[in-house]
């Protein structure tokens, strides 16, 4: 007998909203410990090149600076094994070497915020520089790449009816979270503590132990709560390092913030594009042949890749394609995991594609891809688990009027604003990984569930509170999810929208098993209302435990404990994630429509209206979905339109590594937003049958917006972001 189900699917609030709206959660740098003192990161003023000195004299000769640690003076690390990226990853002041611009090539240490911050400031570095290659447009790629085809590409476009060839370009991208990476580290003899702000408190304890030789169960780390994130601090980058080399130098707890200008630099990025598409199609519009060369940047020293390809691979049914991935090494920081990661830079490309060619065609776009829709997934000859794009598109043009959109460019105004519609779709790959999760029934009948996952905003605790609430049959109130402690049961990496899936199915499979240990235990004792009842018959609500058939009969789990001698039930939920070759083809689908209007005289462009469908399969909270799904749009109106980083080729140096050049959308820019999830469940996925939402809804969204420019104003930009310059 399954569960009721009161909680999951219900519009709830966040469970922690009141601790994070009253300042009273804490964040990494919230946390002091006693006679913690401050560290200061000292960056490269150069892009490539070797230290030839460091002057620290003005530094240390400030009252309160304990000590500077460069690689004249800093310990020695042991060598690390390999790890992802492939390379050499950055170790804290091991060599002269400077990789990058902005690289940590010393850090201060000093009683206070201000003092380290001044004397920083007074570090003197001289270089021997040498000019960095750091422009993408010009430098060579490394080897071949990668490949991937079927069927005969080049036959085929060369026997098109319809044949396209384009370049489109995305710009990098930087993350931009509300809180800065900062770390508190703390040292006891040999034994590390660490409140830092991570995506993966046990990756976290894991990198760090590799770091400095120790075991990992000397590590302990502590991220309860993450302010916003997108990717950027799913690895433990180098300044964790770093403060943890200084509080062991100077013995005392060391807190390090890294600066704004800084995490432009310090923490990833999403990889600039040039993406080469040529298409083919028959008369009707179905596709024949599509062939892709990639460029993407990388760092010198390490090598970071990611799914670009996959949209243009599985999303349309095409019969021969032939992809290439050449990557350009620079001399640049490691690019690094931004939400929906691979999947959103190259949706851009392949949806822009599809709508030049509906328009080459004369043929609606919907009604183009809808001809192009295929029964299995091409790339891997599986079937597909599910697919409700077909669902998505009727749901969104229903809802976002698409019966008015106007087929010819240009051609609707209002006022000095041209108007267009435009629409893509997106897809993700649903991605899932063993977790834990412990949980203890307490003998008041409340219920405490503990795994070593994270929030970077999307409400963890509030979704998995959901989840165990409705298994162990109890009011959400009655249930305290905690998370964010690498001593929790095992979780993975709280990115690429596997933490529901898998932390979510370990909650799953720990409260069932509770629910049926305290039915056992009823069944089988004589002096419960429920003795000698089939354990199959009795459900749980409430927090009381009775027969289907016989409400009457039952009782609650604190009479049972009691009566027990119990003072509480504990148990350990797994889920062991995917188990061998995959059966089915497991993606997520988006189709996004957006309504533009474009200033003909400025070529200014403001988003009107957006409306997002989503095939999530099953979501577990409306709420934080409809969240998630807002907030991507807003990313993704960043991407089409504003973000951009701009680099002086010249050494390396980001020259709007603010947020006063670097520019984000803000509520001015925000329009008229819904997102429209369609019913389902996929539990060839997983055991509670949902699909990854937090990186899908962001899939898309550029090249819809993009889409709807060219449908306003005829002209088709194919990079990203859209500057009002290219529309005069």
């Amino acid at each position: 007998m399954s569960q009721p189900q009161a909680a999951v699917g219900a519009e709830v609030r966040r469970v922690d909203a009141r601790l994070r709206v009253t300042g009273r959660a804490k964040y990494a740098a919230d946390n002091s410990p006693d006679g913690f003192v401050h560290a200061v990161v000292v960056d490269s003023g150069v892009g490539k090149g070797r230290i030839t000195g460091i002057d620290t004299r003005a530094a240390v000769a400030q009252a309160g600076v304990l000590k500077v640690i460069s690689h004249l003076n800093a310990p020695k690390l042991p060598p690390l094994a390999g790890g992802y990226p492939p390379g050499a990853p950055l170790r804290a002041f091991q060599d002269d070497r400077v990789r990058f611009f902005g690289q940590p090539v010393a850090v201060v240490v000093a009683t206070t915020l201000e003092t380290a911050q001044h004397a920083a400031s007074l570090v003197g570095v001289s270089y021997d520089a040498e000019p960095p290659s750091t422009d993408m447009t010009i430098a060579d790629p490394a080897g071949d790449g990668q490949t991937y085809a079927r069927g005969d590409a080049e036959g085929a476009l060369g026997s098109s009816a319809v044949r396209l060839e384009m370049t489109y370009q995305t710009a990098r991208n930087h993350h931009n979270p509300i809180e800065p990476a900062g770390i508190v580290a703390r040292w006891d003899g040999d034994r590390l503590t660490v409140w830092e702000k991570t995506q993966w408190v046990q990756g976290a304890v894991s990198t760090l132990a590799g770091e400095f030789g120790i075991p990992p169960d000397h590590i302990r780390v502590f991220s309860p709560f993450v302010g916003g994130s997108f990717g950027s601090l799913g690895r433990t980058w180098v300044h964790s390092v770093i403060a943890a080399m200084a509080a062991r130098e100077v013995g005392r707890p060391v807190k390090l913030v890294l600066t704004r200008r800084q995490l432009y630099f310090g923490v990833g990025y999403r990889p600039a594009y040039e993406y080469g598409l040529r298409l083919g199609s028959d008369r009707r519009g179905r596709l024949t042949a599509s062939a892709h060369e990639v460029r993407a940047e990388t760092s010198r020293y390490e090598t970071y890749t990611e799914e670009v390809l996959n949209p243009g691979r599985m999303l349309y049914s095409t019969p021969n394609v032939h992809q290439t991935y050449s990557l350009v090494p620079l001399d640049v920081s490691t690019p690094w995991f931004m939400r929906g990661p691979g999947y959103s830079s190259g949706a851009y490309p392949v949806e822009s594609a599809i709508d030049e060619l509906a328009h080459e065609l004369g043929m609606d776009p919907i009604e183009l891809r809808l001809r192009n829709e295929p029964a299995d997934d091409e790339s891997s000859g599986l079937p597909f688990s599910t697919r409700r794009l077909r669902e998505c598109y009727r749901a969104g043009a229903r809802a976002f009027g698409w019966d008015r959109r106007s087929p010819e460019p240009r051609s609707t105004r209002d006022g000095d604003w041209l108007i267009g519609m435009g629409m893509a779709a997106g897809v993700y790959d649903t991605l899932r990984s063993p977790a834990q999760a412990s949980v203890r029934l307490a003998a008041d009948g409340t219920a405490l569930v503990q795994s070593a996952t994270s929030d970077m905003g999307p409400g963890t605790a509030t979704s998995m509170t959901q989840v165990a609430a409705d298994a162990l049959g109890l009011t959400m109130r009655q249930v305290t999810f905690r998370l964010g402690d690498s001593s929790m049961p095992t979780a993975p990496i709280h990115a690429g929208s596997l933490t529901m899936a898998s932390v979510g199915s370990a909650v799953q499979d720990g409260c069932d098993k509770l629910r049926k240990q305290a039915i056992t235990l009823a069944v089988n004792d004589e002096e419960s209302p429920l003795y000698g009842a089939a354990a199959a018959d009795i459900v749980v609500r409430g927090g009381r435990l009775y027969v289907k058939d016989e409400p009457a009969r039952g009782e609650t789990y604190q009479r049972l404990l009691a009566r027990n001698g119990r003072t509480h039930l504990e148990v350990l939920g797994s889920y062991a994630g995917p188990s061998g070759p995959e059966r089915f083809s497991l993606y997520a689908y988006a189709a996004t429509f957006a309504e533009v209007a474009v200033d003909a005289r400025l070529g200014l462009v403001r988003v009107r209206r957006m409306v997002g469908v989503y095939d999530a399969a099953r979501i577990i909270s409306p709420t934080l979905a409809d969240s998630q799904a807002i907030g991507a749009m807003t990313g993704g109106i960043g991407q089409a339109l504003l973000e951009h980083t701009i680099t002086d080729h010249r050494d390396g140096r980001i020259v709007n590594a603010n947020f006063a050049d670097y520019l984000v959308p803000t509520h001015a820019d925000i329009p008229e937003m819904k997102a429209i999830f369609i019913q389902g469940e996929d539990y060839e996925a997983d055991p509670i049958g949902v699909k990854g939402l937090g990186e899908i809804v962001i899939v898309g969204v550029a090249p819809a917006i993009a889409n709807a420019v060219f449908n306003a104003t005829g002209r088709r930009v194919r990079e990203l972001p859209i500057k009002p310059e290219v529309l005069l």
